[in-house]
């Protein structure tokens, strides 16, 4: 397991961005008060010994906190080997391919969506999603992850065959008609499609459990994931209230707590739809059991939630950084 562990160490030393590095070493040794050396140091002991990444040191406030919180946060090859025994690989491709998701999972998802062969022929698929009411649609790759290379175009004045050729110039291959989200989400962050994130676990009675639910919330993007740049807030389970500020993956940046463009007051936002989004959560979850622990995005219009995409590998920050705590003692039982 040591081994294991030192293999992970190298390859995060070889994927680190160093100028990230530097500046959360320099945030860290701030706050902390601590030596970059002592610093470095308890990030290799760390890295070893609770499982995680040189990041996630950081992210987890971990040149903060005691050994009795560090043990409780999950790190990434924990997350990794319990997500692989929750979503086996014969199983967890129907949740990857995002074509495939829409059509297993077609009674949850509203929005229209179209395939290249679709374009082709200009059938009802393709006709229905360029002509969706917002004007807009966007292009997506079928196996990809955190919003990566995803595009927003207007279909006024364009055909079928030019859209083609944008989806392969940008390495895409489906579109979706772009959501018009919920009006008081529009009020809040009107630059993305704000969408909640609820991870569901199945017990050994295949009955659903939550285990975390949070909103993404765009700042300057037009996607609304962490990775690029926005934050989460951690959403009241019974309520359906936002109840702490909107954090960032960038340490050296301070949690939000009104939107900074729109300044409404993030906590105290209610999630519209609430029950309605938490009850779809559910009812996916118990769609397929064969993928037993999944992060459904779901996103919220005037007509209620809408099935965005399952997720078998769903993030540890987004999950962990809104609460500001580890959960793993969440997780641990379902082993």
């Amino acid at each position: 397991m040591v081994f294991k562990q030192i293999l992970y160490l190298g390859h995060w030393i070889i994927k680190l961005d160093t100028t990230t590095f530097i500046s959360f070493l320099n945030y860290a040794q701030k706050k902390s008060g601590r030596s970059k050396t002592r610093l470095l140091l308890d990030i290799l002991y760390s890295v070893l010994r609770y499982k995680i990444s040189i990041v996630e040191y950081f992210q987890y406030n971990f040149y903060l906190i005691g050994k009795e919180e560090r043990i409780k946060y999950v790190g990434t090859p924990y997350l990794e080997e319990y997500q692989l025994k929750m979503n086996p690989k014969s199983e967890n491709y129907l949740l990857q391919n995002k074509l495939k998701f829409l059509e297993i999972y077609a009674p949850f998802v509203k929005h229209s969506y179209a395939t290249i062969a679709d374009l082709q022929t200009n059938n009802n698929a393709a006709a229905k999603v360029l002509t969706n009411k917002s004007g807009k649609i966007v292009l997506k790759s079928i196996l990809g992850e955190s919003g990566k290379g995803i595009e927003v175009i207007s279909v006024k004045d364009i055909d079928s065959r030019a859209i083609i050729k944008r989806l392969a110039a940008t390495g895409n291959d489906f579109v979706e008609e772009y959501i018009i989200q919920h009006r008081d989400l529009m009020r809040l962050a009107p630059s993305a499609v704000n969408t909640l994130r609820i991870v569901t676990q199945l017990n050994k009675l295949d009955e659903v459990e939550i285990l975390g639910t949070s909103l993404r919330i765009s700042i300057h993007s037009f996607i609304d994931n962490m990775s690029a740049g926005n934050v989460a807030a951690p959403v009241n389970l019974s309520t359906g209230i936002i109840e702490g500020p909107g954090v960032y993956l960038d340490i050296t940046k301070p949690d939000e707590y009104k939107h900074p463009l729109s300044g409404i007051d993030i906590i105290g936002f209610t999630v519209p739809y609430w029950k309605e989004s938490l009850q779809m959560a559910k009812d996916a979850a118990s769609f397929n059991k064969n993928n037993r622990s999944i992060g459904w995005d779901i996103a919220i219009t005037d007509d209620g939630p809408d099935l965005i995409e399952g997720n078998h590998n769903w993030g540890k920050q987004l999950w962990q950084l809104p609460v500001k705590r580890g959960l793993k003692p969440l997780i641990e039982p379902y082993l």
